[in-house]
């Protein structure tokens, strides 16, 4: 455990040379028990375990006790962070005077990294090296993220049709993506069938992929998929006047049942694998198909319980009567092509930031979806 000692700073920042070896002699015997890193506050000696380290230029390649002195001034008169590893390999220790950022202000943190020539930048809270010549420093070098979503899923992703304007449980969660890393979110349109292609496609159309897509081993055969932000699970739309005809998977898998789905995504296979009897219908446009069940057009729409509650609570002609017992279940998450770690390493930390301080819980409520974690 660190010592405690003060450090005399004046308002002109002058350090006295002895002050400045007696915390070099800290720092140097900390830097003894914790090879693996540490960044340390110096004018405390108070160990940091949250925010973003970003070493300064000017301190780099520090490695001696005599650099050590060096690397200390330079953070009495700057920040007051020096952090510092050991390098097995070379069998050199590395000091460096650091900036320390709030999580809430990565963007910035990059951008500095970015400024001072560094290779990454060290995550305390999340205990993560980002990588700066990885996606997230080319998104925050660009100022925006580009978020692929398919508009037509309420309450997770809709686009208004005369205004183009998103909004939604997904978009939101787009949103507090982009807040973090300090940029502009761009929703760029997919649709189901195509959202593989899409998310795969060179030169990428979008960063990642949201809204409503559920997390599968398939997919993540060939892509990246996030932690679970949202539980869900296989259900049905019916008329509220049909309600007490569908108690079941079997009720519905009849020759007179018209079943109704939207191309290219999980609902059509779903209906695909499990319904051998009764009639199904594909309808191009999903955001059409409940209006269509409640006219009558068809019987049935294979759906997710995070879409049937928004479609029960605004149409009075629709029920979803096996919505609290749903045929699956699983977690909806965030898409993104392979080989973008870093991204995916901070959409997970902020998927469990939320669920931590109670957000994302709050969400679920906004838009009425059953909380499962």
């Amino acid at each position: 455990m660190a010592v405690l000692i003060t450090c005399s700073v004046t308002e002109d920042h002058a350090v006295g040379s002895d002050n400045v070896t007696a915390i070099a002699d800290q720092v140097w015997s900390l830097g003894q028990t914790c090879p693996d890193g540490f960044t340390v506050d110096v004018r405390t000696m108070q160990l940091q375990t949250e925010g973003i380290a970003v070493s300064y230029a000017a301190t780099q390649n520090s490695h001696t006790r005599e650099q050590l002195e060096d690397v200390v001034t330079h953070a009495l008169h700057h920040d007051g962070y020096v952090g510092g590893w050991y390098d097995s390999l070379s069998g050199r220790y590395y000091f460096d005077s650091s900036r320390l950022y709030p999580d809430s202000l990565l963007g910035e943190a990059v951008r500095f990294g970015l400024e001072n020539g560094q290779q990454d930048i060290y995550i305390l809270t999340i205990n993560v090296n980002l990588d700066l010549s990885g996606k997230v420093a080319q998104v925050v070098s660009r100022d925006t993220l580009y978020v692929g979503t398919t508009g037509d899923y309420r309450p997770l992703s809709f686009c208004e049709p005369v205004t183009g304007e998103y909004w939604g449980f997904g978009i939101e969660m787009a949103r507090e993506i982009a807040a973090r890393l300090g940029v502009k979110v761009k929703f760029v349109k997919t649709s189901w069938p195509t959202l593989t292609e899409d998310v795969l496609s060179e030169p990428q159309l979008f960063d990642m992929a949201i809204g409503g897509i559920t997390i599968t081993d398939a997919r993540k055969e060939t892509m990246m998929m996030s932690d679970g932000y949202l539980g869900n699970g296989k259900t049905i739309l019916c008329r509220a006047a049909d309600a007490g005809r569908f108690r079941s998977l079997d009720d519905v898998d009849k020759p007179e049942v018209r079943v109704m789905v939207n191309p290219g995504g999980l609902n059509e296979k779903f209906a695909n694998q499990n319904l051998k009897h009764a009639r199904i219908i594909v309808h191009p446009r999903n955001e059409e198909i409940p209006s269509l069940i409640a006219r009558g057009d068809a019987d049935v729409m294979i759906t997710e319980i995070t879409e049937a509650p928004y479609y029960v609570n605004t149409d009075t002609l629709l029920a979803a009567p096996l919505l609290n017992t749903p045929f699956t279940h699983g977690e909806i998450g965030v898409l993104m092509q392979k080989g973008q770690d870093d991204l995916i390493l901070l959409v997970n930390s902020i998927i469990r930031k939320m669920k931590a301080d109670g957000s994302l819980r709050r969400l679920h409520d906004k838009y009425g979806l059953v909380y499962v974690f």
